[in-house]
């Protein structure tokens, strides 16, 4: 799932697909003043088939961990990765390796593996909670293990994934420290297994975004270890985008078209006639007279602000009155809580189509995301029958959902300077130094917690030249921050992903 950086003025536990959204609390692991023992190595390998395409695909799964060790040569943690590696190759070393984790910061792989692209996944209800348990799981139809070998990574206070020796969270929680675990474990696991002559691909989700951006960058930089493609899914390069910072107008404009579509799905005001029209002149508007006018600050004339309003109103379905109260500005958790607010509901963060009942009609922001309550209970407890049942492993052990990094280091070392975290250069980088690395970002328009509009603005404001530019592909899906727990969007992601990665290797 999900995770971003949490925003000042939301409710939040931790960020994306979990994220900026409040989460279910988890257990966390032990810290800096309780660590465990270095554990070995341990796998347990079982082999499946699955149909895929009306094929038969013979693959072996391993469920393992590695061992990570510091600069200075001592083991620090323990990570834990779900391999499914296609059996029927003849030359395994030329077939695409994908490298596939979510977000949090602090967030399990297990919606990337149990939702979209492993080869068995759950079941769950859309737009609505899940019914509880018995939940199930079948074959996964549009798993990419016909494409592609995959590497599920849990990171570090993850998972099964822990920190130990004489390792500390502080080693792995922060976004350069993140990245160099994982591009350690890359590294390895691709000695380790033949595969440096193979096409390589990340594909990360929400704050795997992030980690993207500065892991190519450095197995590219640091490791001489070129890539053929990034997918980015629900993506954030650029937290100030998505901040509401006092002082900083910019969130408020890219959030303005995904608050359109939610308005016209919720049918709070009338359906256009084409949807991607109809948000084409929102970013319009969003950019154009709104931008504009939020630009005159307190100088703005009140007959123009009055405008303004009733605009926004007719995009939004919020009463101009209250808009005018907001100043112009309806942060996030503002608006999930008043959209709906006279039909007693608030609508989800991470996927707008959710609702669920407000706690307290009176609520300025919105308490809790109605879509990560909705499908977590399945995730969790048929991942914890999975791996234990089919990949037997881990009987005696604890999985990590989401939660599991403490005290996140957003500072990339620029200086005494605090700014927004942003990891745009990075990708830049990767794109520059290496000009066969294609980027594709998949986007959800019903994402509240990493907006369509904010990940184009980003995208077109990377410190690039045009032609770098053009080898980023952006695509679009009528589903949420997690597109894929709608069947037809997970259908079409697992089309666009394999036209891909088939369209950057030979």
């Amino acid at each position: 799932m999900r995770f971003v950086r949490p925003s000042s003025v939301l409710i939040a536990t931790a960020l994306v697909a979990g994220p900026l959204a409040a989460q279910r609390p988890f257990r966390a692991e032990p810290t800096d003043t309780a660590r465990i023992a270095i554990p070995k190595e341990d796998s347990s390998a079982t082999d499946h088939v699955i149909r895929v395409g009306g094929q038969p695909v013979p693959y072996r799964a391993m469920a393992a961990t590695m061992l990570l060790t510091s600069d200075e040569g001592d083991t620090v943690g323990s990570l834990y990765y779900t391999a499914y590696t296609r059996s029927d190759t003849r030359d395994q070393s030329h077939r695409p390796i994908t490298f596939i984790y979510n977000g949090g910061p602090g967030s399990a792989s297990v919606w990337l593996h149990m939702g979209a692209f492993g080869p068995r996944k759950v079941v769950t209800t859309d737009v609505s909670p899940t019914p509880p348990a018995p939940y199930q799981m079948v074959d996964n139809a549009n798993s990419l293990i016909d494409v592609t070998d995959m590497i599920f990574i849990d990171p570090i206070g993850t998972g099964f994934s822990r920190v130990v020796g004489k390792g500390k969270g502080k080693d792995f929680w922060g976004v350069d420290e993140d990245a160099k675990s994982i591009e350690q474990f890359i590294t390895r696991y691709v000695s380790r297994n033949g595969r440096w002559n193979s096409p390589k691909y990340l594909l990360g989700e929400s704050y795997g975004t992030t980690r993207s951006a500065v892991l190519v960058n450095r197995l590219q930089s640091r490791d001489g270890m070129d890539f053929n493609g990034v997918v980015l899914i629900s993506s954030v390069l650029d937290f100030e985008t998505l901040e509401f910072a006092d002082g900083h107008d910019i969130s408020y404009e890219l959030y303005l078209p995904s608050y359109a579509a939610t308005a016209a799905y919720h049918k709070v005001i009338p359906a256009p006639a084409a949807l991607s029209v109809f948000l084409q002149q929102v970013r319009q508007f969003a950019m154009g007279p709104y931008a504009d006018a939020l630009n005159r600050g307190l100088s703005l004339p009140a007959d123009q602000k009055a405008a303004i309003a009733k605009q926004i109103a007719g995009y939004t379905g919020l009463a101009e009155d209250y808009i005018l109260k907001a100043n112009l500005r309806i942060s996030l958790g503002q608006f999930m809580e008043e959209l709906q607010r006279t039909r007693g509901v608030i609508v989800g963060r991470l996927d707008s189509r959710f609702t669920g009942p407000g706690l307290n009609l009176l609520s300025e922001q919105a308490e809790y995301d109605p879509q990560s309550n909705a499908i977590t209970g399945a995730y969790t407890a048929v991942w914890n029958s999975y791996v234990r049942d089919e990949l037997k492993y881990g009987h005696d052990l604890h999985y990590v959902t989401g939660g599991g990094a403490q005290g996140w280091n957003w500072n990339r070392g620029r200086g005494g300077w605090t700014t927004a975290t942003y990891v745009g250069r990075d990708l830049a980088s990767a794109l520059v130094a290496n000009p066969n690395l294609k980027v594709e970002v998949e986007n959800g328009y019903y994402d509240l917690a990493t907006p369509f509009f904010a990940t184009e603005y980003t995208m077109d404001h990377l410190p690039m030249q045009a032609p770098v530019r053009s080898r980023i592909t952006l695509k679009y899906y009528d589903a949420g921050h997690m597109m894929y727990v709608l069947d037809p969007a997970l259908a079409a992601l697992k089309t666009n992903i394999q036209q891909f990665i088939q369209g950057t290797h030979q």
